[in-house]
Formats: C-alpha cells, sequence, structure tokens
C-alpha cells in the first residue's frame, strides 16, 4: 500500500503537469464544471420529454388544458404552433369545401389533430357512473366544428353502441342540454327543427320564421327545406301555409323558395327604388305587393343599391317608411329583410341584444344565434355589437347568464373585444 505522501503526488500529477498546481480549488472547479454539464444534459433530456408528452396529449384533451382560465373571466382558445397551421393547412386541402366554407369569420374553427374516436371515449367517459362531468362535455363540444362533431357522433355509436345526442339528452339538463344538443345537429337540421318546432307548438313563433328565413341564404334554405322534408315527413312551404295569412304569409313562401335574381341589375336600381316609395310614402295607403316583390326577389347587392337611391328619393331610409307604412308580422318581417341586405352581422348583433337586454333574457333566441353564428360570423358580430353598444358581447353574456350554460356560451362568443 502507498505511502499517503506518494498517494498525494501521484493524485497532483495532472495539474502540476498542466502548470495548474495543487491548490484544492482547482479540484473544486473541476466539480463546479462537471455539476453544470450533468444538470444541462438533465434539462435537455426533460425538455425532450416533455415535448414528447405534450404532441400525445394534445390532440385529445384540446382546450382541457386551460380550463383555469375560466375563472379569470376569459376563454382560451387552443393553441395553434407554426407546425400545427401548416398541418391544418394541409389537413382543410384534403377534406374540401366543406370545412374550407365554414373556416371564415366565425369563433369556432375547425380543432387541430382531430381525433373523433378519442372525443368519443372522452365524452363516454365524462358521462358514465355517477355524476356528470359537464365542464369536459361543453369544453369540447364547444371546441370542435360542427363537421367534426358530427364525425365524433359516429365514433361514439360504433364504438359504444349508443346515440350521443341522446345521452346527452339524460345527462345534461336545463338551458345547458338546449345548447349542447343544438350544436350536436347539423346546421340545416338544426333549423329545420327550429322551424318545426315553431309552427307546430302551441300557437305560431314568428320571431323564428322571420330570423331564419330572412338570414338564411338561397343554398341555406334549400338544404332547410330538404332537412325539414326528411326529419318531419312534410313540406316547409306547406306547414307554413297552414300556420300564416295575409301578406305575411306570401313573404314567408317566395323566401322558402330560395329563388332570388343574381348580382346587380343596374338598370332597375333606380326604377325600384321609385316604385318602392310610389307604393308608400307617395301615396295614401300601402301597395304592400311592390315591397313583397322587389325586398322578397332581388338579391341582397342589388337591394343595398336600391336603399341608396330609395333615400335620395325619399329623404329617410327605408326602414323608416317601413315602421310607418306597415305593421304586425309582416313589418318585422319586411325590416329583417331589409337589415340583412345590409349587413347580417349587425342584424344578429341587434336580435342577440334585444335577447339579453330586454325584461328577462330570451335564451332560446340567444342558443340559436351563438349556435348558428359561431362557425359564420360571430367575430363580425362581435365586432359590430361593441361599437354599437359600447360594451362587448362577452361581457353582456357574463352579466345575464350565469353556470356551466354560461362557460358554453362564452366559449362560443370566442374573446372579450
Amino acid at each position: 500500500m502507498p505511502s499517503p505522501r506518494r498517494f498525494l503526488e501521484a493524485s497532483t500529477s495532472l495539474p502540476l503537469i498542466a502548470g495548474w498546481g495543487w491548490n484544492l480549488s482547482v479540484y473544486v472547479g473541476l466539480f463546479t464544471v462537471l455539476l453544470v454539464l450533468m444538470g444541462l444534459l438533465l434539462w435537455m433530456l426533460m425538455k425532450q420529454l416533455g415535448n414528447s408528452v405534450g404532441k400525445s396529449l394534445q390532440p385529445h384533451l384540446g382546450s382541457f388544458n386551460k380550463i383555469d382560465s375560466w375563472f379569470c373571466g376569459r376563454v382560451l382558445r387552443p393553441a395553434t404552433t407554426p407546425s400545427l397551421l401548416t398541418r391544418q393547412k394541409s389537413d382543410l386541402s384534403r377534406t374540401g369545401d366543406r370545412i374550407h366554407q365554414q373556416a371564415t369569420r366565425g369563433s369556432v374553427k375547425p380543432f387541430v389533430n382531430f381525433n373523433a374516436k378519442h372525443d368519443a371515449d372522452v365524452l363516454r367517459k365524462a358521462m358514465k357512473g355517477i355524476g356528470t362531468d359537464e365542464d369536459t362535455i361543453l369544453m369540447l363540444v364547444a371546441a370542435r366544428s360542427n363537421d367534426q362533431r358530427q364525425e365524433i357522433k359516429a365514433a361514439y355509436k360504433k364504438a359504444h353502441g349508443k346515440d350521443l345526442g341522446k345521452d346527452l339528452r339524460s345527462e345534461l339538463g336545463g338551458k345547458l342540454e338546449d345548447l349542447i344538443v343544438a350544436l350536436m345537429a347539423p346546421p340545416a337540421i338544426y333549423d329545420a327543427n327550429e322551424l318545426h318546432k315553431a309552427i307546430k307548438g302551441v300557437g305560431t313563433e314568428d320571431k323564428v320564421l322571420i330570423e331564419i328565413l330572412a338570414s338564411r341564404t338561397c343554398d341555406e334554405i334549400k338544404e332547410i327545406s330538404k332537412a325539414y322534408k326528411k326529419e318531419h315527413g312534410a313540406k316547409l312551404e306547406k306547414d307554413i301555409m297552414g300556420d300564416t295569412s295575409g301578406h305575411y304569409q306570401r313573404l314567408l313562401v317566395i323566401l322558402v323558395q330560395a329563388n332570388r335574381d343574381e348580382g346587380v341589375d343596374e338598370s332597375r336600381v333606380e326604377k325600384d327604388a321609385k316604385e318602392l316609395f310610389a307604393a308608400g310614402e307617395e301615396k295614401f295607403g300601402t301597395d304592400e305587393d311592390k315591397f313583397i316583390n322587389i325586398l322578397g326577389n332581388r338579391s341582397a347587392e342589388h337591394l343595398r343599391k336600391v336603399f341608396d337611391a330609395y333615400k335620395k328619393i325619399a329623404g329617410c331610409d327605408i326602414e323608416e317608411s317601413l315602421k310607418d307604412e306597415c305593421t304586425g308580422n309582416l313589418e318585422a318581417l319586411l325590416l329583417a329583410v331589409v337589415k340583412c341586405a345590409k349587413s347580417v352581422p349587425a342584424y344578429f348583433a341587434e336580435t342577440v341584444r334585444e335577447s339579453m337586454r330586454r325584461a328577462g333574457t330570451d335564451d332560446e333566441t340567444l342558443i340559436r344565434i351563438m349556435v348558428s353564428r359561431s362557425e359564420r360570423d360571430m367575430l363580425d358580430i362581435r365586432a359590430i355589437y361593441k361599437k354599437k353598444y359600447g360594451e362587448s358581447l362577452y361581457s353582456t353574456i357574463q352579466e345575464d347568464t350565469d353556470g356551466d350554460y354560461q362557460k358554453a356560451l362564452l366559449y362560443l362568443c370566442g374573446g372579450n373585444d
């Protein structure tokens, strides 16, 4: 066994050769550098592991990683990194026009890294056993596009042998149930069901007929008519005629035909404006048929030019003339047609305001607007709402609703302006 002196000399030979001396601080420095290198290596390994876990969870959890944001008074959308954006563009190009048409000015977009099977399993787990996880249900459903929800319904039926819509109805209740079930229906079927309920219920819900038929495009109305026949075994036009009358009925029937002129006929703009003026302001009494024919058959682009010309002739907006010349449901329908010809988002900004700022909240109208516009023009509705009323749509919903129902509405709203 070497003596302690020889061991010390041998152990310090390298620093002496290198010219470091054999001061103890050299060893402390080397040990510190070694610890730093090991720490750096460990950090890199943990980061790589975190990225791998995050990528595996992201497609499945989606917006659930921000559930605590509800308590901060705002809703956070699913994060989208540059790499996910590239993947999303590729996915959208493959799925064709169906999703592309929806990815416009809506607050709800097709979810990135969508997995219908996993979403179906998550929903099943949220409803299985004692109690229901409403937070999971509302945040998942509100964060998926309508097309994706239809895929989830199919995957749920295939994996669990149950109808997702029926399970949601049995597990949820009240206004939250109405909202979630509405979100699960395809747009045309949802509108068809709303119209059927408005016609076949106790009395006629004229505001529903007016809202839907005045605001939907011709293509949308044609799809609604098909869905109505398929779902309810009757023609929409026939049911409307059996439940309405007079000039109001006639304009509704014209709108159901979904056969408006296309584009702008410059040669008719001035003529239409003069005929509208002659049918109302310029005569004793009102020629309702003239208003119905022009407002029910011309394109929105054409009507906007007619309204400008009308204002020059009459010295007032056409809305003012309609309020003076017409009454009741016909007046309400004509005004809705005019407002939608000018701006559909502005019409809905006004309508959603009325649903919450009158005595009591009109939840049926609020749900219908938030569901039907969330993938179309909710961002425009929000902007117009804020400009016109001086407060955000988000804050108004916060004041007028509560609970899980409020959470779902706020998520569909998409943010606080």
